[in-house]
């Protein structure tokens, strides 16, 4: 059965810099060796990412790239701007204000310390539950 996962961000680093949760999140999905789906906000938000897991440790190597590439199933970490199609993959961190569509293991959904960022959360919830999707949450 699916499974969706909210990362509540609470710790200052993660406050500071929200997308080093993502960064975090996409480490640990690698190390479990499960093909993973970054869902980005926007083009601008994908960039970001991708930029920040080339550096956000100096002893991580995480194989990664923009959706849209020829190398796509070949990546272990895809980024994935609005309007781009991609196959599904066991594993998705959800960015994005809707919850995603396709099959999928499992979904990690990030959410910022604003509270217009939790009210989305809220909403999420709820239809991951209609759905009959297992929820859980984490505070980091």
């Amino acid at each position: 059965m699916p499974r969706a996962d909210f990362y509540l961000i609470d710790k200052p680093r993660f406050r500071e810099q929200p997308l080093l949760l993502v960064c975090e999140l996409a480490k640990r999905a690698y190390a479990a060796q499960q093909p993973t789906l970054i869902l980005a906000r926007d083009f601008a938000q994908a960039e970001a990412i991708d930029e920040l897991l080339w550096d956000f440790d100096a002893d991580a190597f995480i194989p990664h790239q923009l959706a849209g590439d020829d190398d796509d199933a070949n990546t272990a970490v895809l980024i994935v701007p609005p309007g781009i199609d991609t196959p599904d993959r066991p594993m998705l961190i959800n960015l994005r204000e809707t919850c995603p569509a396709g099959h999928y293991e499992r979904v990690l959904e990030v959410v910022a310390a604003e509270p217009a960022e939790r009210d989305g959360s809220r909403t999420r919830w709820g239809e991951y539950k209609r759905l009959g999707i297992d929820v859980a949450k984490h505070d980091m």
